[in-house]
């Protein structure tokens, strides 16, 4: 087979793709009358391709442009994905090759979206030879993640506009512990990264919109050149804002890695912050003009005062104790400590409602749904809910 991959020079990111040994399940025969209803695995999808109609789920490996040939690096066109059960599949006999209509270029293909190698991927569409080998066609949906898949549409909704109202739909109507519960059951569903893969998200949802190889750091406002992460001086990293020690879920897959409350900042202005809670007042922070500290809480600057309540109230939300992690949840203390804990909530809400999401916030949102994790943050989409659930 003949692959390229991609080694990148500085600390965090995704290495060459590691060959891995992979136990390949006896294929399992499917009925037509049941494909359409299940969702398979590409392994089940190339024992039948004999034309019938099925969803897929698998892992995006690269592009393929022949029989036995995918690129996984120097993509040619948008037209094709090969996908396979393992993120690290190497052996083109164990992917399933995709095709990419025009309706899901802009969205889907690998010219376009490079950073989509290693997001999981559902599609629906024709089981039948593609490039003479094991493939999908004529997708009729397609999404990331392994949920259902949603309706076409010639591009992504574009940035700043308020989500499709069939994301909400199971929430319309409910406020308080009925509204959380809807809430949380909705946006629970959702592709999780790995904390690599979290320096290229960061890339894309934190772009400087003035300059597209730039990222707008959090606290200090600064742009700043996105191949200058990683933890040397003025680099910018990964920084928590449901600070990782406050229920003690480090870095691990879940929390520690959901896009919707990690953002680039440059790395003293990350220490300063520590993991110390929300409050106003305190000294001025180098490095980060309007920020003050002291020595148990950070204030942020008034432009994204709002930006960090929101990101607060969607982990207290999203992360409930039922999923293996623990139930976060904003107070009105500043002396957390390790507990699952962080405030200041009253602060938090004030903030919420002084400075409303903007068109950057609302970007962000919509290119975490879009592009990787499949979830949105209801605050963004519906700033009220923040006092229909907390009062």
């Amino acid at each position: 087979m003949n692959m390229r991959s991609v080694t990148r020079s500085r600390p965090g990111r995704l290495i060459a793709a590691v060959v891995l040994t992979v136990t390949v399940a006896t294929p399992l025969v499917v009925t037509n009358a049941a494909s359409a209803a299940a969702t398979l695995t590409v392994t089940q999808a190339l024992a039948a391709q004999d034309g019938r109609t099925a969803t897929v789920t698998g892992w995006i490996i690269g592009q393929p442009t022949a029989t036995n040939t995918v690129l996984t690096s120097g993509y040619t066109a948008d037209t094709a994905i090969a996908i396979a059960d393992q993120a690290g599949e190497t052996s083109t006999a164990r992917m399933l090759y995709v095709q990419v209509t025009a309706a899901w270029r802009s969205g889907f293909g690998l010219l376009s979206n490079p950073s989509l190698r290693g997001r999981q991927v559902t599609a629906t569409g024709t089981l039948t030879a593609y490039f003479s080998h094991g493939g999908l066609k004529d997708p009729t949906a397609m999404s990331l993640g392994g949920g259902t898949t949603p309706s076409p549409s010639p591009s992504p909704t574009p940035s700043g506009t308020t989500s499709p109202s069939a994301y909400y739909a199971a929430a319309t109507g409910k406020t308080g512990p009925a509204l959380r519960s809807a809430l949380h059951t909705i946006i629970k569903v959702q592709t999780k990264l790995s904390y690599d893969q979290v320096w290229e998200a960061l890339k894309d949802t934190d772009q400087d919109p003035a300059n597209p190889a730039n990222v707008v750091l959090l606290y200090s406002g600064r742009s700043q050149s996105k191949t200058t992460n990683g933890g040397g001086v003025d680099d910018w990293n990964r920084e928590h804002v449901w600070a990782k020690s406050h229920g003690d879920f480090g870095t691990a897959t879940g929390p520690g890695t959901d896009v919707h409350h990690l953002r680039p900042e440059d790395v003293s202005v990350n220490s300063a912050r520590g993991n110390k809670d929300f409050d106003t007042g305190g000294s001025a922070v180098a490095q980060a003009p309007g920020c003050y500290t002291d020595a148990d809480s950070f204030e942020p600057r008034d432009a994204v005062k709002g930006d960090v309540a929101r990101m607060i109230l969607y982990m207290a939300i999203r992360y409930e104790g039922d999923d293996g992690w623990p139930d976060l949840e904003p107070n009105d203390s500043v002396a957390n400590g390790g507990a699952p804990r962080l405030g200041r909530l009253t602060k938090l809400l004030a903030w919420h409602e002084q400075d409303p999401p903007d068109a950057f916030e609302q970007r962000r949102n919509q290119r975490i749904y879009e592009r990787w994790q499949g979830n949105r943050n209801p605050f963004v989409d519906h700033p009220e809910w923040a006092r229909a659930i907390w009062g």
